[in-house]
């Protein structure tokens, strides 16, 4: 490990050379400068850690060094060295920046405690810097994979809004990344160093979630011992990210509008609102306009969360991303549990690429890890695959299909394919599901999509599909 570089900057010869001396001694690695003009070219000419100067030299004084070197050098820490009578100058120069300073004569102890203090504070500054660099890659935009135009599309919008603090709403199937696009959001925006906050709005009884949202103050109902702060006053100064916006019942949906609205909010048994800052991305796998028709959610919520709306595309519509999708995760696991020596050789890709994969990505991540783990022998054969992988589903050229030649329109043909699929089965969801190879929840998503109402509730025993068990 190398060692802490120092520079000191002194006119004094005597005082610069005992300084030299006593840091060396120290275990540090020290140059010398005799003015101001010297250590700049120094500091040009090499990187260094700490510089200590002296306040009081001819030509450049310390206070015109200190500011040099905080605006080319802003990493470097400075610590000045001013005269007992002359301590109005110290703070003067704690104001431009000065870690801290040291008074004349400068006894050895004193010169130790302050430089091993400020080389400590300067080591946990640059691992903060470390691990703020390693969360940017981890949930930068380039951590989401895949190539196709219908992502690419949405993440140069994504990329775009990052920076402000507009309300974003994220709608996709489930297991398409929405909850990962979110973060990638803050984390490239001017709050990423504040909290991101997430709540599952679909998974918390709806008689917790208001307290769980906006919190509480203590004796606000039984059970109430203490103050609370809820989910929203957490996120203050940094993100909360509303998962499921489609699952908030009503009276928390006007409550969540107040906060967009006038950015305060009310915690349960408070006598006054409370103001936050907070900013709002919400994600959602239903049709919010076809709630809003129908009453569930209410339209002027609706219209305040899709300020930017962004569309996360199901994974059977980028089946050109699947291989890189499949190659990182299978590469991933193998790390996680120690099989680098698997092999997945390329001609079985393709049986990824004939799956709909109903679950999306998440459900491929799965389906990946359960391989890695479970192949006996150090090569993925295709006797290794799930079931679903190895069969062989009919080529779509042996549908026939006659194209007008003003063209068509590709929604309209899926909603007509849908409504073809629920008359053969007399309304059955499941099987008309099965039927279309999706899941029975993408079915429901694409019903609520296109508005089309199921003839009654599902049949008493019906099973569900294998992929939503």
């Amino acid at each position: 490990m190398s060692r802490p570089r120092i520079l000191v900057a002194e006119d004094d010869e005597s005082l610069r050379r005992v300084v030299q001396v006593q840091l060396e001694q120290a275990g540090y690695e020290v140059a010398t400068a005799a003015c101001g003009e010297e250590a700049l070219a120094l500091l040009a000419s090499a990187a260094r850690d700490l510089v200590i100067t002296d306040l009081k030299m001819p030509g450049m004084t310390g206070l015109d060094l200190l500011r040099r070197i905080k605006a080319d050098y802003p990493e470097v820490i400075v610590i000045v060295v001013t005269a007992f009578g002359t301590i109005e100058s110290a703070v003067e120069a704690m104001k431009l920046g000065a870690y801290d300073y040291l008074t004349k004569p400068v006894h050895a102890d004193a010169l130790r405690l302050i430089v091993g203090r400020a080389l400590e504070h300067h080591r946990l500054r640059q691992e903060v810097q470390s691990l703020r660099l390693s969360l940017d890659r981890k949930y930068g935009f380039e951590n989401i994979l895949g190539r196709s135009p219908a992502l690419q599309e949405t993440l140069q919008a994504a990329a775009r809004v990052a920076p402000t603090d507009a309300t974003v709403l994220i709608r996709g199937e489930t297991g398409t990344g929405k909850e990962l696009l979110a973060r990638a959001i803050h984390f490239n925006s001017h709050r990423r160093h504040g909290p991101f906050v997430t709540i599952n709005c679909g998974a918390i009884p709806r008689e917790l979630l208001e307290s769980e949202l906006f919190g509480h103050v203590r004796g606000a109902f039984t059970g109430a011992v203490s103050h609370k702060k809820g989910r929203v006053e957490l996120a203050e100064g940094g993100t909360l990210f509303l998962d499921e916006i489609g699952e908030l019942p009503l009276p928390l949906q006007a409550k969540l509008l107040r906060l967009l609205q006038e950015k305060e909010i009310e915690k349960v048994g408070a006598p006054q609102p409370l103001r936050v800052d907070v900013r709002i991305i919400a994600a959602t796998h239903r049709n919010l306009e076809a709630m809003v028709e129908d009453g569930a959610f209410r339209e002027d919520l609706y219209y305040r969360l899709a300020v930017i709306p962004l569309e996360l595309p199901p994974l059977r519509e980028r089946v050109e991303d699947i291989p890189e999708l499949v190659t990182h995760f299978f590469e991933r696991n193998k790390r996680k549990y120690g099989r680098e020596r698997l092999v997945l050789p390329q001609e079985l890709l393709l049986c990824f690429t004939t799956y709909r994969w109903p679950g999306n990505v998440r459900e491929l991540e799965n389906v990946i890890e359960r391989l890695v783990l479970l192949t006996p022998g150090e090569q993925v054969r295709l006797e290794d695959l799930p079931e679903f992988l190895r069969r062989q589903r009919p080529p779509l050229d042996a549908i026939q299909l006659e194209l007008p030649p003003e063209g068509i329109s590709l929604e309209a043909v899926e909603r007509e394919l849908i409504r073809c699929a629920l008359d053969k089965f007399n309304g059955n969801q499941t099987k008309a599901a099965r039927y279309l190879d999706i899941s029975r929840k993408t079915l429901i998503y694409r019903m609520e999509k296109y508005g089309l109402k199921p003839r009654g509730e599902t049949e008493a025993g019906e099973e569900p599909a294998p992929e939503d068990r």
